[in-house]
Protein backbone atom coordinates (compact mmCIF):
# COMPACT_ATOMS: atom_id res chain seq x y z
CA UNK A 1 0.00 0.00 0.00
CA UNK A 2 1.58 3.25 -0.99
CA UNK A 3 1.31 6.38 1.33
CA UNK A 4 1.07 10.19 -0.16
CA UNK A 5 2.90 9.22 -3.68
CA UNK A 6 -0.51 8.13 -4.50
CA UNK A 7 -2.44 11.19 -3.23
CA UNK A 8 -3.92 13.58 -5.92
CA UNK A 9 -3.79 11.04 -8.74
CA UNK A 10 -6.65 9.51 -10.01
CA UNK A 11 -6.07 6.15 -9.76
CA UNK A 12 -7.68 3.27 -11.48
CA UNK A 13 -9.48 1.33 -9.27
CA UNK A 14 -12.51 -1.50 -9.79
CA UNK A 15 -14.39 -3.19 -6.79
CA UNK A 16 -14.75 -6.58 -6.49
CA UNK A 17 -18.39 -7.66 -6.59
CA UNK A 18 -20.50 -10.14 -5.08
CA UNK A 19 -19.05 -13.80 -5.13
CA UNK A 20 -15.36 -12.57 -6.26
CA UNK A 21 -15.68 -10.50 -2.78
CA UNK A 22 -17.07 -12.86 -1.01
CA UNK A 23 -14.62 -15.83 -1.54
CA UNK A 24 -12.06 -13.05 -0.67
CA UNK A 25 -13.19 -12.63 2.60
CA UNK A 26 -14.46 -15.85 3.28
CA UNK A 27 -10.94 -17.13 3.36
CA UNK A 28 -9.17 -18.39 6.21
CA UNK A 29 -5.72 -20.09 7.13
CA UNK A 30 -7.56 -23.52 7.10
CA UNK A 31 -9.55 -22.40 4.14
CA UNK A 32 -8.09 -20.95 1.27
CA UNK A 33 -10.43 -19.94 -1.48
CA UNK A 34 -8.28 -20.83 -4.00
CA UNK A 35 -8.76 -23.68 -7.06
CA UNK A 36 -5.90 -24.87 -9.27
CA UNK A 37 -5.04 -27.20 -12.39
CA UNK A 38 -2.73 -30.03 -12.60
CA UNK A 39 -1.58 -30.37 -16.49
CA UNK A 40 0.10 -33.14 -17.76
CA UNK A 41 2.38 -32.12 -21.07
CA UNK A 42 3.81 -34.53 -23.46
CA UNK A 43 6.10 -32.58 -26.17
CA UNK A 44 5.13 -33.30 -29.82
CA UNK A 45 6.50 -36.65 -30.80
CA UNK A 46 9.86 -37.46 -32.81
CA UNK A 47 11.12 -34.33 -30.81
CA UNK A 48 11.61 -35.19 -27.16
CA UNK A 49 15.27 -35.19 -27.88
CA UNK A 50 15.35 -31.36 -28.73
CA UNK A 51 13.40 -30.61 -25.52
CA UNK A 52 15.74 -30.63 -22.53
CA UNK A 53 13.96 -29.47 -18.93
CA UNK A 54 15.53 -25.76 -19.56
CA UNK A 55 14.23 -25.90 -23.01
CA UNK A 56 10.73 -26.52 -22.07
CA UNK A 57 10.82 -23.94 -18.64
CA UNK A 58 12.18 -20.97 -21.06
CA UNK A 59 9.47 -22.47 -23.90
CA UNK A 60 6.57 -22.33 -21.01
CA UNK A 61 7.75 -19.12 -19.48
CA UNK A 62 7.91 -16.91 -23.21
CA UNK A 63 4.34 -18.01 -23.41
CA UNK A 64 2.94 -17.15 -20.30
CA UNK A 65 4.82 -13.80 -20.13
CA UNK A 66 3.71 -12.83 -23.91
CA UNK A 67 -0.11 -13.72 -22.97
CA UNK A 68 -0.46 -12.20 -18.76
CA UNK A 69 -1.89 -9.30 -20.67
CA UNK A 70 -4.79 -11.03 -21.96
CA UNK A 71 -6.32 -11.99 -18.33
CA UNK A 72 -5.83 -8.85 -16.10
CA UNK A 73 -6.04 -9.91 -12.62
CA UNK A 74 -2.70 -11.48 -13.23
CA UNK A 75 -0.91 -8.20 -12.89
CA UNK A 76 -3.37 -6.80 -10.30
CA UNK A 77 -3.37 -6.59 -6.46
CA UNK A 78 -6.78 -7.04 -4.36
CA UNK A 79 -6.36 -4.44 -2.11
CA UNK A 80 -8.67 -4.61 1.30
CA UNK A 81 -10.43 -1.30 2.14
CA UNK A 82 -9.22 0.01 5.57
CA UNK A 83 -11.71 -1.25 8.46
CA UNK A 84 -13.59 -3.61 6.19
CA UNK A 85 -16.40 -0.91 5.04
CA UNK A 86 -16.30 -1.89 1.63
CA UNK A 87 -14.96 -4.59 -1.05
CA UNK A 88 -11.68 -4.92 -1.95
CA UNK A 89 -10.73 -2.95 -4.99
CA UNK A 90 -8.44 -4.28 -7.69
CA UNK A 91 -5.23 -2.14 -8.78
CA UNK A 92 -2.38 -2.63 -10.98
CA UNK A 93 1.05 -3.87 -8.83
CA UNK A 94 3.96 -1.49 -10.16
CA UNK A 95 6.06 -4.10 -8.42
CA UNK A 96 4.99 -7.25 -10.46
CA UNK A 97 7.51 -9.56 -11.67
CA UNK A 98 6.79 -12.55 -13.47
CA UNK A 99 9.17 -14.61 -11.43
CA UNK A 100 6.96 -14.22 -8.41
CA UNK A 101 4.76 -16.40 -9.43
CA UNK A 102 6.05 -18.63 -11.75
CA UNK A 103 8.61 -21.23 -10.91
CA UNK A 104 10.42 -24.22 -11.69
CA UNK A 105 10.33 -27.50 -9.74
CA UNK A 106 10.97 -31.23 -10.16
CA UNK A 107 9.28 -34.48 -8.94
CA UNK A 108 11.33 -37.09 -6.85
CA UNK A 109 11.79 -40.84 -8.67
CA UNK A 110 9.68 -41.97 -10.49
CA UNK A 111 8.12 -39.12 -11.10
CA UNK A 112 4.71 -40.81 -11.22
CA UNK A 113 0.72 -40.43 -10.35
CA UNK A 114 1.73 -41.08 -6.95
CA UNK A 115 4.56 -37.99 -6.55
CA UNK A 116 2.74 -35.48 -8.88
CA UNK A 117 -0.01 -35.48 -6.41
CA UNK A 118 2.29 -34.97 -3.24
CA UNK A 119 3.16 -32.25 -5.23
CA UNK A 120 0.30 -30.62 -5.92
CA UNK A 121 -1.19 -31.57 -2.63
CA UNK A 122 2.02 -29.17 -0.70
CA UNK A 123 0.59 -26.43 -3.71
CA UNK A 124 -2.44 -26.62 -2.37
CA UNK A 125 -1.93 -26.39 1.28
CA UNK A 126 -0.51 -23.01 1.04
CA UNK A 127 -2.28 -19.44 0.66
CA UNK A 128 -1.77 -16.87 -1.75
CA UNK A 129 0.37 -14.20 -0.89
CA UNK A 130 -2.33 -11.35 -0.58
CA UNK A 131 0.36 -8.50 -1.04
CA UNK A 132 0.90 -9.84 -4.89
CA UNK A 133 -1.74 -10.44 -7.91
CA UNK A 134 -3.73 -13.50 -6.41
CA UNK A 135 -2.06 -16.67 -8.51
CA UNK A 136 0.71 -18.70 -8.78
CA UNK A 137 2.39 -21.74 -11.77
CA UNK A 138 4.90 -24.29 -11.24
CA UNK A 139 6.60 -25.79 -14.16
CA UNK A 140 7.23 -29.64 -12.69
CA UNK A 141 10.11 -31.47 -14.31
CA UNK A 142 11.12 -35.14 -13.72
CA UNK A 143 7.52 -36.69 -14.79
CA UNK A 144 7.91 -40.57 -15.88
CA UNK A 145 7.94 -40.81 -19.36
CA UNK A 146 9.97 -37.29 -19.67
CA UNK A 147 6.45 -35.75 -19.59
CA UNK A 148 6.25 -32.31 -17.57
CA UNK A 149 3.67 -31.01 -15.64
CA UNK A 150 2.32 -27.64 -15.05
CA UNK A 151 0.93 -26.71 -12.13
CA UNK A 152 -1.49 -23.60 -11.71
CA UNK A 153 -3.07 -22.06 -8.34
CA UNK A 154 -5.85 -18.70 -9.11
CA UNK A 155 -7.66 -16.95 -6.41
CA UNK A 156 -11.44 -17.83 -6.49
CA UNK A 157 -12.00 -14.31 -6.38
CA UNK A 158 -10.70 -14.30 -10.02
CA UNK A 159 -12.80 -16.58 -11.76
CA UNK A 160 -15.01 -19.95 -11.39
CA UNK A 161 -15.03 -23.16 -13.51
CA UNK A 162 -16.86 -21.59 -16.49
CA UNK A 163 -14.67 -18.69 -16.87
CA UNK A 164 -11.53 -20.88 -15.28
CA UNK A 165 -11.76 -22.51 -19.02
CA UNK A 166 -11.37 -19.40 -20.87
CA UNK A 167 -8.24 -18.18 -18.78
CA UNK A 168 -6.76 -21.51 -19.12
CA UNK A 169 -7.53 -21.25 -23.26
CA UNK A 170 -5.30 -18.00 -22.87
CA UNK A 171 -2.73 -19.73 -22.47
CA UNK A 172 -3.01 -22.79 -24.31
CA UNK A 173 -3.32 -23.23 -28.27
CA UNK A 174 -5.11 -25.89 -30.64
CA UNK A 175 -1.74 -27.03 -32.23
CA UNK A 176 1.76 -27.32 -31.59
CA UNK A 177 2.63 -23.84 -33.08
CA UNK A 178 2.26 -21.17 -30.66
CA UNK A 179 -0.27 -18.28 -32.40
CA UNK A 180 0.75 -15.17 -31.78
CA UNK A 181 -0.76 -12.61 -29.57
CA UNK A 182 -0.79 -9.01 -30.07
CA UNK A 183 2.09 -7.53 -27.81
CA UNK A 184 0.09 -4.88 -25.23
CA UNK A 185 1.44 -1.75 -24.50
CA UNK A 186 4.46 -1.42 -22.03
CA UNK A 187 3.61 -1.82 -18.43
CA UNK A 188 3.33 1.41 -16.70
CA UNK A 189 1.14 1.20 -13.77
CA UNK A 190 0.39 3.79 -11.58
CA UNK A 191 1.17 3.60 -7.88
CA UNK A 192 -0.88 1.87 -5.83
CA UNK A 193 -3.87 3.72 -4.33
CA UNK A 194 -3.55 5.24 -0.75
CA UNK A 195 -6.14 4.31 2.30
CA UNK A 196 -7.73 7.68 1.94
CA UNK A 197 -8.40 7.29 -2.37
CA UNK A 198 -9.69 3.83 -1.19
CA UNK A 199 -12.26 5.23 1.34
CA UNK A 200 -13.21 8.02 -0.88
CA UNK A 201 -13.52 5.34 -3.58
CA UNK A 202 -15.77 3.25 -0.78
CA UNK A 203 -18.41 5.95 -0.23
CA UNK A 204 -19.23 6.87 -3.82
CA UNK A 205 -19.82 3.27 -4.13
CA UNK A 206 -22.09 2.78 -0.91
CA UNK A 207 -24.10 5.91 -1.92
CA UNK A 208 -26.57 3.58 -3.71
CA UNK A 209 -26.23 0.22 -0.58
CA UNK A 210 -29.64 1.57 1.28
CA UNK A 211 -31.27 0.49 -2.34
CA UNK A 212 -30.12 -2.28 -3.16
CA UNK A 213 -30.46 -3.49 0.47
CA UNK A 214 -33.48 -3.25 0.43
CA UNK A 215 -33.95 -4.68 -2.97
CA UNK A 216 -32.32 -7.90 -2.07
CA UNK A 217 -33.75 -8.97 1.26
CA UNK A 218 -36.88 -8.07 -0.66
CA UNK A 219 -36.14 -10.40 -3.30
CA UNK A 220 -34.64 -13.09 -0.79
CA UNK A 221 -38.04 -13.15 0.75
CA UNK A 222 -39.60 -13.67 -2.20
CA UNK A 223 -37.27 -16.47 -3.15
CA UNK A 224 -37.85 -18.67 0.70
CA UNK A 225 -41.82 -18.13 -0.12
CA UNK A 226 -41.01 -19.66 -3.40
CA UNK A 227 -39.50 -22.26 -2.53
CA UNK A 228 -41.53 -23.06 0.33
CA UNK A 229 -44.37 -23.24 -2.27
CA UNK A 230 -42.40 -25.64 -4.72
CA UNK A 231 -41.53 -28.04 -2.22
CA UNK A 232 -45.14 -28.10 -1.00
CA UNK A 233 -46.28 -28.84 -4.46
CA UNK A 234 -43.36 -32.16 -4.40
CA UNK A 235 -44.83 -33.65 -1.50
CA UNK A 236 -48.13 -33.06 -2.83
CA UNK A 237 -47.44 -34.81 -5.76
CA UNK A 238 -45.47 -37.44 -3.60
CA UNK A 239 -42.14 -36.00 -4.93
CA UNK A 240 -39.32 -35.67 -2.15
CA UNK A 241 -37.75 -32.12 -1.90
CA UNK A 242 -34.24 -31.67 -2.52
CA UNK A 243 -32.20 -31.35 0.65
CA UNK A 244 -31.76 -28.32 2.77
CA UNK A 245 -28.72 -27.06 4.70
CA UNK A 246 -28.06 -28.39 7.48
CA UNK A 247 -29.79 -31.64 6.85
CA UNK A 248 -26.71 -33.51 6.22
CA UNK A 249 -25.76 -36.49 8.64
CA UNK A 250 -22.80 -35.74 10.52
CA UNK A 251 -19.61 -38.04 9.10
CA UNK A 252 -16.32 -38.76 9.97
CA UNK A 253 -14.80 -36.49 7.33
CA UNK A 254 -16.93 -33.97 7.95
CA UNK A 255 -15.65 -31.62 10.88
CA UNK A 256 -12.94 -28.48 11.09
CA UNK A 257 -10.42 -28.81 8.64
CA UNK A 258 -6.86 -28.19 9.37
CA UNK A 259 -4.42 -26.24 6.94
CA UNK A 260 -2.84 -29.58 5.32
CA UNK A 261 -4.02 -31.10 2.48
CA UNK A 262 -3.78 -34.58 0.36
CA UNK A 263 -4.79 -34.77 -3.46
CA UNK A 264 -5.31 -37.59 -5.17
CA UNK A 265 -6.26 -38.06 -9.28
CA UNK A 266 -7.99 -40.15 -11.77
CA UNK A 267 -8.83 -40.73 -15.02
CA UNK A 268 -11.78 -43.03 -16.30
CA UNK A 269 -13.42 -43.55 -20.11
CA UNK A 270 -15.90 -41.20 -20.93
CA UNK A 271 -17.62 -43.52 -22.99
CA UNK A 272 -18.29 -45.74 -19.72
CA UNK A 273 -19.80 -42.97 -18.20
CA UNK A 274 -21.92 -42.03 -20.83
CA UNK A 275 -22.63 -45.76 -21.37
CA UNK A 276 -24.03 -45.93 -17.84
CA UNK A 277 -25.88 -42.43 -18.17
CA UNK A 278 -27.48 -43.64 -21.63
CA UNK A 279 -28.50 -47.50 -20.35
CA UNK A 280 -30.25 -45.64 -17.21
CA UNK A 281 -31.55 -42.31 -18.52
CA UNK A 282 -28.89 -40.38 -16.17
CA UNK A 283 -26.99 -37.49 -17.44
CA UNK A 284 -23.08 -37.39 -17.30
CA UNK A 285 -23.15 -35.30 -14.33
CA UNK A 286 -26.07 -37.71 -12.36
CA UNK A 287 -23.29 -40.50 -13.32
CA UNK A 288 -20.58 -38.59 -11.67
CA UNK A 289 -22.68 -37.74 -8.32
CA UNK A 290 -23.17 -41.81 -8.65
CA UNK A 291 -19.42 -42.32 -8.41
CA UNK A 292 -18.61 -40.10 -5.56
CA UNK A 293 -21.98 -41.39 -3.49
CA UNK A 294 -20.19 -45.05 -4.46
CA UNK A 295 -16.94 -43.72 -3.18
CA UNK A 296 -17.36 -42.22 0.04
CA UNK A 297 -20.13 -44.68 0.97
CA UNK A 298 -17.27 -47.86 0.89
CA UNK A 299 -15.20 -45.22 2.87
CA UNK A 300 -17.86 -44.87 5.81
CA UNK A 301 -18.29 -48.81 5.46
CA UNK A 302 -14.49 -49.36 6.01
CA UNK A 303 -14.74 -46.97 8.85
CA UNK A 304 -17.57 -49.00 10.65
CA UNK A 305 -20.21 -46.19 10.25
CA UNK A 306 -23.35 -46.91 9.15
CA UNK A 307 -25.85 -45.36 6.34
CA UNK A 308 -28.69 -44.05 8.25
CA UNK A 309 -29.33 -40.83 6.32
CA UNK A 310 -28.64 -40.29 2.47
CA UNK A 311 -25.23 -38.26 2.51
CA UNK A 312 -25.80 -34.44 0.60
CA UNK A 313 -23.49 -32.88 -2.10
CA UNK A 314 -23.25 -29.24 -3.29
CA UNK A 315 -23.45 -29.02 -6.53
CA UNK A 316 -21.54 -25.24 -8.04
CA UNK A 317 -24.35 -24.43 -10.80
CA UNK A 318 -22.83 -20.99 -13.57
CA UNK A 319 -25.44 -18.22 -13.40
CA UNK A 320 -23.71 -17.07 -16.51
CA UNK A 321 -26.31 -16.05 -19.93
CA UNK A 322 -25.12 -17.48 -23.19
CA UNK A 323 -22.15 -15.85 -24.40
CA UNK A 324 -20.50 -14.84 -21.34
CA UNK A 325 -18.50 -17.43 -20.74
CA UNK A 326 -15.51 -15.31 -21.53
CA UNK A 327 -15.98 -12.86 -18.67
CA UNK A 328 -14.13 -13.22 -15.65
CA UNK A 329 -15.22 -13.69 -11.71
CA UNK A 330 -17.87 -15.55 -10.63
CA UNK A 331 -21.69 -16.01 -11.57
CA UNK A 332 -22.28 -19.30 -10.05
CA UNK A 333 -24.71 -20.31 -7.49
CA UNK A 334 -25.37 -23.67 -6.25
CA UNK A 335 -27.88 -26.37 -5.78
CA UNK A 336 -28.42 -29.57 -2.88
CA UNK A 337 -28.77 -33.13 -4.24
CA UNK A 338 -29.13 -35.92 -2.54
CA UNK A 339 -26.17 -39.07 -3.16
CA UNK A 340 -28.53 -41.73 -1.90
CA UNK A 341 -25.85 -42.90 -0.34
CA UNK A 342 -28.41 -45.06 1.86
CA UNK A 343 -29.39 -47.52 -0.55
CA UNK A 344 -27.40 -50.40 -1.39
CA UNK A 345 -27.89 -51.12 -4.98
CA UNK A 346 -25.79 -48.77 -7.04
CA UNK A 347 -28.88 -48.49 -9.85
CA UNK A 348 -31.06 -47.68 -8.02
CA UNK A 349 -28.66 -45.18 -6.16
CA UNK A 350 -28.10 -43.34 -9.34
CA UNK A 351 -31.94 -43.19 -10.18
CA UNK A 352 -32.65 -41.60 -6.67
CA UNK A 353 -29.72 -39.31 -7.57
CA UNK A 354 -30.82 -38.27 -11.15
CA UNK A 355 -34.35 -37.56 -9.75
CA UNK A 356 -32.97 -35.37 -6.77
CA UNK A 357 -30.68 -33.56 -9.51
CA UNK A 358 -33.74 -32.81 -11.59
CA UNK A 359 -35.66 -31.49 -8.61
CA UNK A 360 -32.47 -29.36 -7.56
CA UNK A 361 -32.38 -27.79 -10.94
CA UNK A 362 -35.82 -26.77 -11.07
CA UNK A 363 -35.52 -25.72 -7.14
CA UNK A 364 -32.47 -23.41 -8.63
CA UNK A 365 -34.35 -22.29 -11.65
CA UNK A 366 -37.14 -20.14 -9.66
CA UNK A 367 -34.53 -17.86 -8.06
CA UNK A 368 -32.21 -17.79 -11.02
CA UNK A 369 -29.40 -18.36 -8.84
CA UNK A 370 -28.76 -14.73 -8.79
CA UNK A 371 -29.55 -14.39 -4.31
CA UNK A 372 -26.35 -15.46 -3.08
CA UNK A 373 -24.33 -13.20 -5.06
CA UNK A 374 -26.54 -10.53 -4.68
CA UNK A 375 -26.67 -11.16 -0.79
CA UNK A 376 -22.79 -11.09 -0.96
CA UNK A 377 -23.01 -7.86 -2.69
CA UNK A 378 -24.68 -6.13 0.26
CA UNK A 379 -22.87 -7.75 3.15
CA UNK A 380 -19.93 -5.87 4.52
CA UNK A 381 -16.49 -7.58 4.19
CA UNK A 382 -15.62 -6.87 8.05
CA UNK A 383 -18.97 -8.68 9.12
CA UNK A 384 -17.90 -12.16 6.42
CA UNK A 385 -14.37 -11.88 7.52
CA UNK A 386 -14.97 -12.25 11.17
CA UNK A 387 -17.76 -15.03 10.84
CA UNK A 388 -15.25 -17.09 9.09
CA UNK A 389 -12.66 -16.57 11.12
CA UNK A 390 -15.02 -16.86 14.28
CA UNK A 391 -16.00 -20.55 12.56
CA UNK A 392 -12.80 -21.61 12.21
CA UNK A 393 -11.31 -20.25 15.28
CA UNK A 394 -14.54 -21.92 17.43
CA UNK A 395 -13.95 -25.31 15.58
CA UNK A 396 -18.11 -25.33 15.30
CA UNK A 397 -18.32 -27.93 12.56
CA UNK A 398 -16.84 -30.69 14.97
CA UNK A 399 -19.99 -29.54 17.26
CA UNK A 400 -22.53 -29.74 14.91
CA UNK A 401 -23.95 -30.68 11.19
CA UNK A 402 -22.11 -29.38 8.25
CA UNK A 403 -24.00 -27.64 5.91
CA UNK A 404 -23.87 -30.81 3.22
CA UNK A 405 -21.26 -33.69 3.02
CA UNK A 406 -18.89 -33.16 -0.24
CA UNK A 407 -18.49 -30.32 -3.21
CA UNK A 408 -18.86 -31.83 -6.00
CA UNK A 409 -18.06 -29.68 -9.42
CA UNK A 410 -18.28 -31.03 -12.56
CA UNK A 411 -17.03 -28.86 -15.54
CA UNK A 412 -16.74 -29.30 -19.89
CA UNK A 413 -13.36 -28.53 -21.06
CA UNK A 414 -13.52 -27.92 -25.10
CA UNK A 415 -12.98 -31.72 -26.47
CA UNK A 416 -10.12 -30.97 -28.78
CA UNK A 417 -6.55 -31.22 -28.08
CA UNK A 418 -4.60 -28.54 -26.41
CA UNK A 419 -1.04 -27.82 -26.39
CA UNK A 420 1.49 -25.41 -23.96
CA UNK A 421 4.36 -24.24 -25.56
CA UNK A 422 4.42 -26.90 -28.39
CA UNK A 423 3.54 -29.65 -25.67
CA UNK A 424 0.26 -31.57 -25.76
CA UNK A 425 -1.57 -31.68 -22.82
CA UNK A 426 -2.44 -34.84 -22.20
CA UNK A 427 -3.99 -34.98 -18.59
CA UNK A 428 -5.67 -32.45 -16.94
CA UNK A 429 -6.65 -32.73 -12.89
CA UNK A 430 -8.95 -29.81 -11.83
CA UNK A 431 -8.38 -28.68 -8.16
CA UNK A 432 -11.25 -26.74 -5.98
CA UNK A 433 -12.01 -24.88 -3.20
CA UNK A 434 -12.27 -26.53 0.83
CA UNK A 435 -14.80 -25.47 2.18
CA UNK A 436 -15.55 -24.78 6.29
CA UNK A 437 -17.05 -27.81 7.77
CA UNK A 438 -16.42 -30.06 4.58
CA UNK A 439 -13.57 -31.99 4.19
CA UNK A 440 -13.49 -33.27 0.56
CA UNK A 441 -14.18 -31.94 -2.61
CA UNK A 442 -14.44 -33.33 -5.83
CA UNK A 443 -14.28 -31.86 -9.53
CA UNK A 444 -14.24 -33.48 -12.46
CA UNK A 445 -13.09 -31.99 -15.92
CA UNK A 446 -13.93 -34.21 -19.34
CA UNK A 447 -11.04 -34.23 -21.69
CA UNK A 448 -10.54 -35.88 -24.48
CA UNK A 449 -12.53 -39.05 -23.81
CA UNK A 450 -11.79 -39.16 -20.16
CA UNK A 451 -13.02 -38.10 -17.31
CA UNK A 452 -10.40 -36.54 -14.89
CA UNK A 453 -11.11 -36.10 -11.30
CA UNK A 454 -8.90 -34.37 -9.03
CA UNK A 455 -10.25 -34.92 -5.41
CA UNK A 456 -8.64 -32.72 -2.29
CA UNK A 457 -9.18 -33.48 1.27
CA UNK A 458 -8.32 -32.44 4.60
CA UNK A 459 -5.36 -34.73 5.56
CA UNK A 460 -6.33 -35.15 8.88
CA UNK A 461 -10.16 -35.79 8.07
CA UNK A 462 -9.15 -38.67 5.03
CA UNK A 463 -5.69 -39.75 5.03
CA UNK A 464 -7.05 -42.33 3.10
CA UNK A 465 -8.16 -40.03 -0.08
CA UNK A 466 -6.23 -42.86 -2.15
CA UNK A 467 -8.16 -45.28 -1.31
CA UNK A 468 -11.05 -43.40 -2.24
CA UNK A 469 -9.84 -42.86 -5.50
CA UNK A 470 -10.39 -46.51 -6.31
CA UNK A 471 -13.40 -46.71 -4.70
CA UNK A 472 -14.50 -43.93 -7.43
CA UNK A 473 -13.03 -46.19 -10.08
CA UNK A 474 -14.85 -49.27 -8.52
CA UNK A 475 -18.32 -47.66 -8.49
CA UNK A 476 -18.06 -46.95 -12.77
CA UNK A 477 -17.00 -50.48 -12.90
CA UNK A 478 -20.03 -51.74 -10.78
CA UNK A 479 -22.36 -49.64 -12.95
CA UNK A 480 -20.82 -50.81 -16.23
CA UNK A 481 -21.09 -54.10 -15.41
CA UNK A 482 -24.82 -53.50 -14.33
CA UNK A 483 -25.28 -50.95 -17.85
CA UNK A 484 -24.04 -54.35 -19.99
CA UNK A 485 -25.92 -56.16 -18.48
CA UNK A 486 -29.14 -54.14 -19.04
CA UNK A 487 -28.26 -53.74 -22.30
CA UNK A 488 -28.16 -57.99 -23.05
CA UNK A 489 -31.09 -58.10 -21.29
CA UNK A 490 -32.57 -55.72 -23.84
CA UNK A 491 -31.07 -56.61 -27.22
Amino acid sequence: MTGPQGEGKKVAMQSLVGMDAAFLSLETPTTPMHVGVALVLDPPEGTRSLFSPSTRYAQIRRVIQQRLHLVPPFRQRALRVPFGLHHPVWADDPEFELDDHLSRASLPSPGGRAELDAFVAGVMSRQLDPDRPLWEMHVVEGLEGDRTALVAKVHHAILDGVSGASVLAAFMDLNPRSRVVALPPEWSPEPLPSHAQMLRHAASSLVKQPGDTWSTLQAGVEAVADLGMHNRELSGRGEQPPPGFFSAPRTSFNGAVSNRRRFASLSVPLDDVKLVGREFEATVNDVILALVSGGLRRLLEERGEEHEQSMVAMVPVSTRAEGQGEELGNQVSGMLVSLASDLDDPVHRLDAIAESSRLAKEQEKLHGGRFLGDLAQITLPALTTRLARAVAGTRLFDKMRPPFNVTVSSVRVPDVSLFCAGSRVVDMYPVGPMAPGIGINVTAFSYLGRVHFGLLACRKLLPELDEVAVHIDDALGELVVRALDARGATA
